[in-house]
C-alpha cells in the first residue's frame, strides 16, 4: 500500500519540502499548482451500497448495471454516479486508487501522478514536475536542463551527442566502453555512430567487409542469408557447400579423434 501511495500520490507534487533544489520562483509555482489541484480536482470516493433510486444504473467505467444494495463507489465531484469497486481506477494507468483518493478532470478520474502530468511535464531523472520555462525532451520523455546527464559518468549532455540506454541518456564514451556490442567479424565494438546488423542475437558492422558471406565474401545486407556457428553464408551455393562439408566431417569422425573435439578451429 505504501509503495502504491508513493507512486500514485508523489509527495514532491504537492510539498516543496521534497524539492530542496527548486528556485524561489519554482517553489511559488508549485505552491499555486498544488493549491489549485486540491481546490478544483481532489476528492475521495465513498464506498457504500447502491441506494434504491440508483437501482439499475450503469457503472461509470464498464457500463454494467449496478443493482440496489450492490457494493459501489461514489465520487461527489462527479455527481450521482457509481463505479464497481474494481472499476474505480485511474483513467491513464488503470491502477485501482489507493484509499479511493482521486483527481477529476473532464469527467474522468486519475491518480495524483497522472493528473499532475496533464498540466506539467515530469523530469525523467528526479521524478519532479518541471516548472522551468525550458526543459529537454528526448525519446518522448523530459528532463530538467541540469538533470540531462550520462547515466554512468554524470557528464552533462545538453548540446552533446548521446545514446539512449534503457530509457536514459548515455554519453558516447561510456556507451562504447560499456555497452557497445563487438562485431562477430572484426571484433571491434560497434560504436554509437556505427551502423550495425543483427542476426540470431549476434552483431556485425553493417559494412560490406564485415557483414558478408564467410566463403565468397558477398555482401549480405538486404540479402537472404544463413548463420552457422556465428558465421554468415549467402543462401545459395555457399550455404549448401558449408552444409555438405559439415556433414562429411561429422560422418568421417569416430571415437579415435574425440580428443581433438575441444580444440579450437583455425577459424575461431
Amino acid at each position: 500500500r505504501a509503495r502504491a501511495l508513493l507512486q500514485q500520490l508523489p509527495p514532491q507534487d504537492c510539498d516543496e519540502r521534497y524539492c530542496p533544489e527548486l528556485a524561489e520562483e519554482e517553489r511559488r509555482q508549485l505552491r499555486a499548482f498544488s493549491a489549485r489541484r486540491r481546490r478544483e480536482a481532489l476528492g475521495q470516493g465513498l464506498a457504500c451500497p447502491v441506494p434504491g433510486p440508483c437501482h439499475g444504473c450503469p457503472c461509470r467505467k464498464c457500463g454494467r448495471r449496478l443493482n440496489k444494495g450492490d457494493p459501489g463507489i461514489s465520487a461527489s465531484r462527479l455527481g450521482d454516479q457509481f463505479w464497481h469497486p474494481s472499476c474505480f481506477s485511474c483513467h491513464f494507468c488503470h491502477q485501482q486508487l489507493v484509499d479511493l483518493i482521486y483527481f477529476q478532470q473532464d469527467g474522468r478520474i486519475y491518480c495524483g501522478r497522472h493528473h499532475a502530468e496533464l498540466f506539467r511535464p515530469r523530469c525523467a531523472s528526479c521524478d519532479q514536475l518541471i516548472f522551468m520555462e525550458e526543459c529537454i525532451e528526448a525519446e518522448g520523455r523530459r528532463w530538467h536542463l541540469e538533470h540531462f546527464c550520462c547515466l554512468e559518468c554524470d557528464v552533462p549532455l545538453r548540446g552533446q551527442r548521446y545514446v539512449m540506454r534503457s530509457g536514459r541518456p548515455c554519453c558516447r564514451a561510456c556507451f562504447e566502453s560499456l555497452f557497445a556490442e563487438p562485431c562477430q567479424a572484426c571484433g571491434d565494438p560497434i560504436g554509437a555512430d556505427g551502423e550495425g546488423a543483427t542476426h540470431q542475437g549476434l552483431h556485425w558492422h553493417a559494412r560490406a567487409a564485415c557483414f558478408c558471406c564467410s566463403l565468397c565474401r558477398k555482401p549480405l545486407r538486404g540479402q537472404p542469408l544463413t548463420c552457422r556457428r556465428g558465421r554468415l553464408f549467402c543462401a545459395d551455393t555457399c550455404s549448401l557447400r558449408q552444409g555438405s562439408s559439415s556433414s562429411s566431417s561429422s560422418s568421417a569422425s569416430d571415437s579415435s579423434d574425440s580428443a581433438f573435439a575441444s580444440a579450437p578451429s583455425p577459424d575461431s
